[in-house]
């Protein structure tokens, strides 16, 4: 497995009226790193070919992050894609070491030509089970 890594910074506009992190921008915050991650390590002529889209997420909310606070992420693929499917494993930890948030995202993969859903190729899981 080919790890990414990413820091975030919570801003204002992402707190809600608990004074925390609110849990939509979790899962805003899961997709971009995903999508960061997808970027640096695709092929250019996998990621012109290629959509990934959402179909789950399973998302364990350990701790609480305030504006302000700083979390890194990590995530990773780690078994191999079934079909046009594929896990992707995220977790984000505070500055102190603890794991604020865990998540598992099922994706799914798209042909942009066509819109429709293809296994995913060898080629493109490939980097990122490495």
């Amino acid at each position: 497995m080919t790890p990414y890594t990413a820091t975030i910074t919570a801003r204002a506009e992402d707190i809600d009226v608990l004074g925390h992190v609110n849990n939509a921008v979790w899962v805003q915050w899961i997709q971009d790193v995903a999508v960061a991650h997808w970027h640096a390590i695709a092929a250019p002529e996998h990621d012109a070919a290629y959509i990934w889209v959402i179909t789950r997420h399973e998302i364990d909310y350990r701790g609480s992050v305030l504006e302000g606070e700083t979390v890194t992420a990590e995530t990773w693929v780690q078994e191999p894609p079934r079909g046009a499917r594929f896990d992707r494993y995220m977790k984000f930890t505070g500055a102190d070491g603890k794991i604020r948030v865990e998540a598992k995202t099922t994706w799914a993969i798209l042909d942009r030509a066509t819109g429709r859903l293809v296994r995913v190729p060898e080629a493109v899981a490939a980097p990122f089970l490495a």
